[in-house]
């Protein structure tokens, strides 16, 4: 997996620009299509892509346009420690903790823990809905207790 790189300004600015177009097209194509063609401007070449790519391709667009970085991997992709911690927002040793005690699945290559991406993106789905129920529980005490923030 390559090291996540934010979209430059102009980027952005491009993908800011042209993602309405994309959710119009990508809106407008019949169910029966199985395939889009995309040409180059001042290229005599285009290229023909499955629909589905192409709506990978408008999500791609509306990330770029919020700034975010992108990585695209298959889900059954391994992953090391650092760029599992990368993912999760955590340090490489906490994550390792996690890993020890079981949180999230992994396996030795050699001497490397490897994690499937598959399995921590179920962990973080989980965690993240963990803390929405307590972030929602906090709210309701706080509102009973007439508490205003």
């Amino acid at each position: 997996m390559d090291a996540l790189k934010l979209p430059s300004r102009k980027e952005q600015k491009i993908a800011r620009e042209n993602k309405e177009i994309l959710d119009r097209i990508a809106g407008n194509i019949k169910k029966s299509t199985k395939e889009v063609e995309i040409g180059i401007k001042g290229e005599e070449d285009s290229i023909k892509i499955p629909v589905s790519a192409l709506k990978h391709l408008n999500t791609i667009m509306n990330l770029m346009a919020q700034g975010k970085a992108i990585t695209v991997n298959p889900v059954d992709a391994e992953i090391t420690t650092q760029e599992a911690a990368d993912l999760l927002l955590v340090s490489r040793p906490y994550l390792v903790k996690l890993l020890e005690n079981g949180k999230i699945p992994f396996h030795m290559v050699g001497s490397h823990r490897r994690i499937r991406l598959e399995d921590l993106l179920a962990y973080k789905k989980q965690m993240e809905k963990e803390r929405e129920e307590a972030l929602t529980e906090l709210t309701r005490i706080s509102q009973e207790l007439g508490l205003d923030y």
